[in-house]
């Protein structure tokens, strides 16, 4: 066999084993959206994939052919001449040769326009099926849903036709240069033969035809684009850059018509007019509009702009969900008093005193059981225990396959096939070690609440990702048990059978393992569960939605369900300011839950004003549902994600200036502050906490984040999402006094930091071989004024169990450090008195500024001592010297204060 025939027969091997994998992976797609129950989504994207890829292939191929075929027509090949031993010879060409080089460029062309316009079949979906907003633009007056749904696809066409015409020119123009009907001469110029002059003519005239439709196009554009102070059309381009395009668009039309003309014609002279008409045009209008901006815009760009400004301050806030805002004025220092405490008692029991990191750590510790299992993250939520209002973290406990101490087949993919249990407790409670109390724990789940699991099995989570047999002949590890393993038969209802001898074929192909199809672990009951992380599987059904970066879990029912947020998003919304990321409008219509047994996976609209997520709606009829469908127990769990709220806070800082002028200006600009966390700054990140809201009756699972104004410390405002019932996704700002300076959480950090009492106390603590972790600053807000409350966290050199040891509360001028936040409290706020504020020049408030106690302040001295004494004790057994002498230092100071008090 020839080379070149060699080199054929192994491209032909090569393209079929890539088609013949191709098609493994695409069967066993089929088998597993038709097993999730979401088979017609992928059958409606496929056909949209062919339809569009087959309607531009057949339009881009008819348009390359049909011009380059009647140009190779007119190509006349000479005979080759190649030097020889004997000589020159001459080598004569098929005259077919040209015809067919033409015919395989245009279909490999037209192919690639097809295989890039396919991926877009999204776009087209979107296009046909828009839901308009009921809101229009305030220059152009269209309906917001022609810029979201119309103008991309509209600018997708345009791209397309652009590609194909101009493709053609080339070509054309390639075969006319090799036939010498068009060329360049020195003495005459430019010359082309009549029949190939019409003919590139006529394709310049469909060229002008697309240019006009993209000027067209331009003048929505840019009202989704930035060219001046904000986002959208600007003074100039309202005024310039929009009558400029109408004019490139009328010209180019003008310059179709010559072109066209110029066919019939002799010469070049009307095209090169259309080419010179169009150039001046385009030229112009940048010209034009550089003079308006330099004379009329940048002597008085405030006046000039005010109307546009207008423009997006309305645009940026609607389309961040940011119109409907709730604003409440705060005094931010009224003074409280134990009453007021009183009253907040649910705030102050909930206030979140674990961070997610020092928890996580300290859950791998204590209830990680077995190196195989991993904690991967800590959730946030809330739950009626014991028939009180309760916020809680939890965590998964999920099996890491990497981790097993004996990696293979049989233990990766039928024995070890999944995780078990998980671990629940109150967001802040201790025990006298410092660690968390667990209310759900060990394996199987220990509960000593009303809230329990029935079935704690972790078939998918945010871990699990390989793929898994279940109902082998290998017995599946549910948990250890001592020094034996408790086993279990999967009875759920994923998977896809792996029934026959073809589907063992085709799994051993699709997962590239020959075991797959030796092993006789596999029966006729044999089933294979695959795309088990939660990420990934949603994603597969849905990837035109965005989804949050982190899911969480729920208990319904005594089930273990996760609950996925999505997002519907645009970069197309008219004069809104584009967030980091690029896009420019964002809601959270959809939540996606999927079963962590059966990987049952359901998408449920929750917002179903959302124009994009009516449109998916009408796409896919079967993919999402009515939150009334929603089982009670998991809509009661549900709460607004961290990832857009922290978006909204972000675009807020800036849009909730309503006026022009101040907007110009920046002058009342927001920002996240950062704080000092570690050795560096860090910036404070939205946290969920049960509260009672100002001017409300009951607490509430809410989520919130504080503001300080820009390149200052002092607090402005702080923002609330709330997640309870109707009031879901509904924000408050409440905002503080511009006359008013209220300290902000990095002034708070600093007077902790330079507190006489706490600083050498943190110091201290860190010589001694242990290393002090600072907790998340919490904002509390009660009735019209504020705690701040921070975590002291204490780990040994190098270890991985963090415990809180210590509460820090700054109140007003008065910061104080306690064990626990309770007796921190009690410092600040004795019972029966207003908290004293001090003034300004009052000396630094440590433990020793605290208010004179009361009458009845023995009996809680002796209680804070026989704690200490307990303390030690405990500290002893331990071996834990450093802490041992920590509380002997704080019972003595306990006895001379009770001495003193005698």
């Amino acid at each position: 066999m020839s080379r070149p025939l060699r080199i054929a027969a192994l491209l032909l091997v090569g393209a079929a084993l890539t088609g013949g994998l191709w098609l493994v992976d695409f069967y066993a797609d089929w088998l597993w959206f038709g097993e999730s129950g979401y088979r017609r989504v992928l059958v409606q994207s496929l056909v949209a994939k062919a339809m569009l890829g087959a309607a531009v292939f057949a339009l881009a191929f008819a348009l390359l052919w049909s011009n380059l075929r009647l140009a190779v027509s007119r190509v006349v090949l000479r005979p080759f001449v190649i030097m020889t031993p004997e000589g020159p010879k001459a080598l004569d060409v098929d005259p077919g040769t040209p015809r067919l080089v033409a015919l395989a460029g245009s279909a490999l062309v037209a192919l690639l326009m097809a295989a890039y316009a396919s991926s877009r079949w999204y776009l087209w979906l979107l296009y046909r099926h828009a839901t308009p907003f009921g809101s229009t633009d305030p220059v152009l007056g269209h309906d917001v849903g022609y810029y979201v749904f119309e103008l991309p696809f509209f600018q997708f066409v345009q791209g397309l036709l652009l590609a194909g015409v101009g493709l053609a020119i080339a070509g054309t123009a390639f075969a006319y240069a090799m036939s010498g009907d068009i060329g360049l001469d020195p003495d005459r110029g430019p010359y082309a033969g009549r029949g190939p002059g019409r003919h590139l003519s006529l394709l310049a005239s469909g060229l002008f035809l697309v240019l006009a439709f993209g000027a067209h196009l331009g003048i929505p554009a840019l009202l989704t684009t930035a060219s001046g102070i904000v986002h959208g059309a600007s003074y100039v381009d309202v005024e310039a850059n929009l009558p400029a395009l109408r004019i490139l668009a009328l010209v180019a039309v003008i310059g179709a018509a010559l072109a066209a003309y110029q066919a019939f014609r002799t010469g070049l002279r009307h095209l090169l007019l259309a080419v010179a008409l169009y150039a001046v045009a385009a030229l112009g209008g940048r010209g034009y509009a550089a003079l308006i901006q330099r004379f009329i815009v940048a002597p008085n760009e405030q006046v000039r702009e005010t109307p546009f400004i207008l423009h997006n301050i309305a645009a940026t806030r609607a389309a961040f969900g940011l119109s409907d805002v709730r604003e409440r004025a705060l005094s931010g220092d009224a003074v409280l008093t134990r009453e007021d405490i009183d009253r907040n008692a649910a705030t102050l029991k909930n206030v979140p005193l674990w961070d997610h990191q020092p928890l996580l750590d300290t859950f791998g510790q204590i209830q990680e059981i077995r190196t195989y299992y991993d904690f991967v993250s800590v959730h946030n939520d809330r739950y009626v225990i014991d028939g009180e209002y309760r916020q809680i973290m939890l965590s998964a406990r999920e099996l890491n396959s990497e981790s097993l101490p004996n990696r293979n087949w049989i233990n990766e993919r039928l024995t070890f096939t999944h995780g078990y249990g998980l671990t629940l407790g109150p967001v802040n409670q201790v025990t006298p070690e410092g660690l968390p109390v667990l209310f759900i724990k060990n394996l199987p789940p220990e509960s000593t609440v009303d809230l329990q699991v029935t079935e704690p099995s972790l078939y998918f989570g945010e871990l699990s990702n390989d793929h898994v047999f279940v109902r082998t002949k290998t017995k599946e590890f549910h948990y250890p048990k001592g020094d034996d393993n408790v086993s279990a038969v999967y009875e759920g209802e994923g998977g896809i059978p792996v029934d026959s001898l073809f589907r063992k074929l085709l799994f051993s192909v699709k997962f590239r393992s020959i075991k797959t199809l030796l092993s006789d672990d596999l029966t006729a009951e044999s089933r294979v569960l695959f795309h088990r992380r939660i990420s990934e599987r949603v994603a597969r059904i849905a990837p035109f939605l965005v989804y949050d970066p982190e899911p969480y879990l729920a208990i319904e029912d005594g089930r273990l369900v996760w609950v996925q947020d999505a997002y519907t998003t645009s970069a197309r919304y008219p004069y809104s300011t584009p967030a980091p990321g690029g896009l420019n409008y964002i809601r959270n219509s959809v939540k996606a839950t999927v079963d962590a047994y059966h990987g049952r996976t359901r998408f449920y609209v929750i917002d179903p004003k959302d124009p994009i997520a009516a449109t998916v709606g009408k796409i896919f009829p079967d993919l999402l549902r009515p939150l009334s469908e929603m089982p009670e127990g998991l809509r009661s769990r549900l709460r607004y994600p961290q990832a857009i709220f922290e978006l909204q806070a972000g675009m807020l800082a800036t849009y909730h200036m309503s006026n022009p002028a101040v907007f110009y200006n920046k002058e009342d600009q927001w920002e996240v502050p950062t704080i000092e966390s570690g050795g560096r700054a860090e910036r404070m990140e939205p946290y969920y906490t049960i509260m009672k809201l100002p001017g409300e009756e009951r607490p509430e699972f809410i989520q919130m984040l504080p503001f300080t104004p820009r390149q200052k410390d002092n607090l402005a405002a702080w923002l609330a999402a709330r997640s309870d019932g109707e009031r879901y996704g509904e924000l408050t700002v409440f905002q503080f006094p511009k006359q008013k300076v209220i300290f902000g959480p990095r002034q708070v950090v600093a007077r902790i930091n330079q507190d006489q009492a706490i600083s050498p106390q943190i110091t201290l603590w860190n010589q001694q071989g242990s290393e002090v972790i600072q907790g998340t600053l919490l904002v509390i807000p009660i009735e019209e004024s504020l705690l701040y409350i921070r975590p002291l966290y204490l780990r040994g050199a190098g270890g991985r169990l963090p415990e809180l040891k210590r509460v820090i509360v700054a109140y007003q001028n008065q910061i104080v450090m306690e064990e626990t936040l309770n007796a921190a409290v009690e410092r600040i706020f004795q019972p029966g008195r207003a908290a004293v504020r001090a003034t300004p020049a009052a000396a630094p408030a440590g433990p020793a500024a605290t208010p004179v106690p009361v009458s009845g302040e023995l009996s809680a001295l002796a209680a804070r001592a026989r704690e200490h004494y307990a303390g030690a004790l405990r500290a002893q057994r331990e071996g834990d010297w450093a802490r041992y002498g920590e509380e002997i230092r704080r019972l003595g100071e306990v006895l001379e204060e009770m001495r003193d008090r005698r």
